[in-house]
């Protein structure tokens, strides 16, 4: 899974959100490392949608504007459980690998 796929969906686990507060929530959890385009956000979300792992909440009118809503499905859920375990044991490896190189570093 690629990072902004990653960040995307661990951003819906928290709640459900519109295009732009998942643009937010990728920058604050990336620690400004990722800044999604709109584009890119909604070529993303819909690939998420037809495979299943967001769906559309809701909509909501905001000073005339449409805001479309969207939440992590059960697939989602169990897709980023997954890579979440997969990133932990690869991250696991590493330390100890460099914990045999450098003692005291990590």
């Amino acid at each position: 899974m690629r990072e902004p796929t990653f960040l995307i969906l661990t951003s819906l686990a928290g709640a459900p959100r519109h295009g732009y507060g998942i643009v937010q929530e990728v920058t604050a959890l990336s620690e400004g490392r990722v800044s999604l385009l709109t584009g890119t956000l909604y070529t993303a979300l819909d690939r998420l949608t037809a495979e299943g792992l967001v769906e559309r909440d809701r909509d909501e009118e905001v000073d005339g504007r449409v805001r479309r809503y969207y939440r992590l499905t059960e697939h989602g859920l169990a897709a980023l459980t997954v890579e979440t375990a997969r990133l932990r044991q690869l991250t696991a490896a590493a330390e100890t690998r460099l914990r045999a190189l450098r003692p005291g570093l990590v």
